[in-house]
């Protein structure tokens, strides 16, 4: 693959080893996928975050890189942590898992990485211009960041997003170009949806087409246009039952007029209520959950606001999380959705999620969602039964005590 001169210099070492390092990961990805170069990004988001994840062997590699000095050249978040990073032990995470996963966080802070610990970057501030090129590594941000956003970024995995973020540059290949882009199934939605439909439609759309490009048709004349929260959640859903990086929804996304012209000679999935109900039954493995977790991906300012004012004045009856970045807790407690909630007896909780969190160690058996993406990956990696729902159906409300009322 053709290097410049500026990535030859990278590559052999005279801006130290940890760019060295990074620059011979990419040259190495570059040439199993093959790119025929190196394009410049503007930003990065970068997994590989959690202790539970990437263990002694993950912090290990991510200080030495720090001690060798390795700083990012682009703007660059990270993907969720294992713990609450401020309210750890209030909240019940295990002390040594606690330690280490602090010790993960400083090590890329001292890379300038910023420790927003979200995969939702696009609302924090890292939102990439339509057309430009990213490497992104949570794979529903980066669903996102192709289909709504119209950036250009593959699926990276962790050490690669990080190799990108310090030499500023990623192989170009993939969804980077534009024969990347081109749809390759129609998807005729018949059904209107809403609220968890968007997580069912995805995990059954990616069940079918794997890693290719979807083209969404919403065909049912009330479907009510969605929005960031719905597409975040179908998005995420397509990540993890397939391996999708970019659908097209006909009137919605910023490419869909270029895919039209693809969308005559595609095979076609027709999606009725049907269909989306016998998903989501089949991503429920019980029926009571004793902790409510809501925020895969983590919850926008809207959706704390709509628990914060389904709670008022009420008490919950099992554990609730809310699962958001510190930025947007922050904009929850100056409006008091974050006061309502725990008033209620639940938590908002920053910096991580049900999937990466040690919750399998923290006591909880069965875990309600409202993420298709939650309800796929909660099973196989904490080894728990998930109820899949929407978040209405899954808290339960104390009933008031009528003990202490008097009656006349």
């Amino acid at each position: 693959m053709y290097l410049t001169r500026e990535e030859e210099k990278m590559y052999s070492g005279e801006y130290g080893p940890a760019v060295e390092k990074s620059m011979e990961i990419l040259v190495a990805l570059g040439d199993i996928y093959g790119a025929d170069g190196m394009v410049e990004i503007v930003s990065a988001q970068i997994a590989g975050v959690s202790y539970k994840t990437i263990g002694d062997a993950g912090l290990e590699y991510l200080e030495e890189l720090a001690k060798e000095g390795a700083q990012v050249v682009v703007p660059s978040t990270l993907n969720p942590a294992g713990v609450d990073l401020d309210r750890g032990p209030e909240l019940g995470f295990p002390t040594e898992f606690t330690e280490k996963q602090l010790l993960i966080v400083e090590a890329y802070r001292k890379m300038g990485i910023s420790t927003t610990c979200t995969c939702t970057p696009y609302l924090v501030g890292n939102v990439p211009l339509l057309g430009s090129h990213v490497a992104w590594s949570e794979s529903s941000a980066v669903c996102y960041a192709n289909s709504v956003l119209g950036a250009r970024t593959n699926r990276e995995g962790g050490p690669g997003a990080l190799s990108a973020a310090i030499c500023g540059r990623t192989p170009n290949y993939g969804y980077h170009l534009d024969q990347g882009r081109v749809p390759n199934l129609l998807v005729d939605v018949e059904t209107p949806l809403k609220g968890a439909d968007y997580g069912a439609l995805g995990y059954l759309v990616g069940k079918n087409v794997g890693n290719g490009v979807p083209y969404f048709r919403l065909l049912d004349k009330t479907q009510i246009k969605p929005q960031v929260n719905q597409l975040k959640a179908l998005g995420a859903a397509l990540a993890s039952s397939g391996a999708v990086a970019l659908y097209h929804m006909e009137n919605i996304t910023p490419e869909y007029v270029e895919a039209l012209k693809h969308v005559n000679a595609l095979d076609k999935l027709t999606v009725t209520r049907e269909d989306l109900n016998n998903t989501r039954e089949k991503l429920s493995t019980s029926q009571k959950p004793d902790l409510v977790c809501l925020g895969c991906p983590h919850s926008s300012l809207e959706e704390i606001k709509e628990v914060a004012n389904e709670l008022e004045g009420k008490q919950l009856a099992n554990q609730l999380w809310i699962c958001t970045s510190i930025s947007i807790k922050a904009a929850a407690d100056r409006m008091g959705y974050t006061q309502t909630i725990e008033n209620a007896g639940g938590h908002v909780v920053c910096d991580t999620c049900m999937v990466v969190a040690p919750i399998e160690d923290m006591g909880f058996k069965v875990i309600g969602v409202n993420s298709a993406k939650a309800a796929n990956y909660v099973p196989s990696m904490c080894g728990l039964d998930v109820v899949f729902d929407e978040w209405e159906n899954l808290i339960a409300i104390k009933k008031p005590d009528r003990s202490k009322y008097f009656y006349f």
